[in-house]
């Protein structure tokens, strides 16, 4: 088949291309018209590829961290460990919590949780899945980052921290260390005005939050 050079505007340059001559011409497509027809093929691609790694709950976040990577073991858990089988886990828990504290998802920010985190006063806040205390309304404050913070837990052995290496970044996760749930993350030196310059960013969907007892007024 015989061919001609010819040159194609492309971008800042020009791009340089064979087509055919005589009869065959009329079955050439110029390159630069296909650009809009690859975007959307593209563009639909990546849609349908990353709607399989969300979430089918729109209340959280997938996170690529496994579920047994939050599996009680006696080396790193304290003596009055809470161990449950998976089933009865996800009988406990609501899908958002069990996604949170046995997938270590990730809730939306500034979501219902968080909103009523901002509404709550005096008291404690316990693990969602065992009841371990774990942060206290006394060292709460708004970072304005869309997930309940505290810059202290208020019981440091129901607390523990590893590190996380998801999304290829190097973060400490924050766990409850009686059931193992994941929680969240813990941030330091973001100079926030707090006594210890940290901020443990928690899921409002890990925590229960228990009101302190009205004080009885003495007669």
């Amino acid at each position: 088949m015989d061919r001609e050079i010819v040159s194609t505007p492309f971008s800042a340059g020009t791009w340089r291309v064979a087509r055919p001559c005589g009869k065959h011409r009329a079955a050439y497509h110029d390159p630069v018209k296909l650009i809009p027809a690859l975007l959307f093929y593209g563009i639909a691609l990546a849609l349908v590829t990353g709607c399989e790694t969300k979430s089918s709950n729109p209340a959280v976040m997938s996170n690529p961290v496994p579920a047994t990577s939050l599996a009680n073991t006696a080396s790193n858990l304290p003596a009055d460990t809470v161990t449950r089988t998976d089933a009865e886990w996800r009988r406990l828990l609501s899908p958002e919590q069990y996604h949170v504290l046995r997938e270590a998802g990730t809730e939306r920010p500034n979501g219902p949780a968080y909103e009523e985190f901002k509404k709550q006063g005096a008291g404690t806040y316990v693990c969602g899945g065992c009841g371990a205390e774990l942060f206290s309304s006394a060292h709460k404050f708004d970072s304005h980052c869309g997930w309940p913070s505290f810059y202290d837990p208020a019981n440091a052995k129901n607390v523990r921290t590893r590190e996380d290496r998801a999304f290829g970044m190097t973060r400490v996760e924050v766990l409850c260390a009686r059931c193992g749930g994941h929680l969240g993350h813990l941030f330091k030196g973001e100079g926030f005005p707090t006594p210890t310059d940290q901020r443990y960013c928690i899921n409002g969907v890990a925590l229960k939050f228990v009101p302190k007892p009205p004080t009885e007024k003495k007669p």
